[in-house]
């Protein structure tokens, strides 16, 4: 992955440069250009708008300050993803609501992990899954399945890219990865109401 599929390459890189040499403009072009992914990749994370938006603004206050670092070995989004992704998980630690590491296995579950309860009971998936059942699926995910799943299946990053992100190792991303798909199955088809019967 390049960049963001919205930035053309060259202009984004002359903003980059510009930004390095402190041009305001250069900053807001990149903010402008990024903060949908980003806000979208901490809402997914956090599940709490409040949350997103605020860790939005400090994953671009963190960008302005460390910009001079950004050496282009890796594409500028995904740079900026792993500040932002460093930065949930930071905020997920200090608020204790990590329950369980990156690496813990499908189906250990304990009484304090939070998870969140389905709404109507009489939803029809037929053929298709409800995207409200999805989303809310996706936010019972321990939290590492959950990254991961993201920045793959939604933000369309590759193995090699979300184990720098993430720091750990290819195997283990798409390890997670898979567990992660395995979760979602499991609790979408427990989720799934059986059909009513005649009465």
């Amino acid at each position: 992955m390049n960049s963001s599929p919205d930035v053309p390459e060259s202009r984004e890189a002359e903003a980059i440069e510009e930004a390095k040499r402190g041009s305001e403009a250069a900053f807001e072009y990149l903010y402008h250009s990024h903060k949908r992914r980003i806000y979208s990749l901490c809402l997914r994370m956090t599940g709490n708008t409040a949350e997103a938006e605020d860790l939005t603004q400090e994953a671009f206050l963190q960008m302005f300050r460390k910009i001079g670092t950004f050496r282009g070995e890796s594409a500028f989004s995904t740079w900026l993803h792993r500040l932002a992704v460093n930065l949930v998980l930071m905020r997920l630690r200090k608020k204790s609501l990590v329950t369980s590491p990156l690496e813990e296995t499908v189906g250990q579950g304990s009484e304090g992990s939070r998870v969140r309860e389905f709404g109507a009971a009489d939803m029809k998936l037929t053929g298709t899954v409800d995207r409200m059942a999805l989303e809310r699926a996706i936010q019972t995910l321990p939290v590492g399945y959950r990254m991961i799943f993201h920045l793959h299946d939604v933000e369309g990053y590759e193995h090699k890219e979300i184990a720098g992100m993430m720091g750990c190792s290819v195997g283990n991303s798409k390890s997670q990865l898979h567990k992660a798909r395995m979760k979602l199955r499991e609790l979408l088809q427990s989720r799934t109401p059986a059909p009513e019967e005649d009465v």
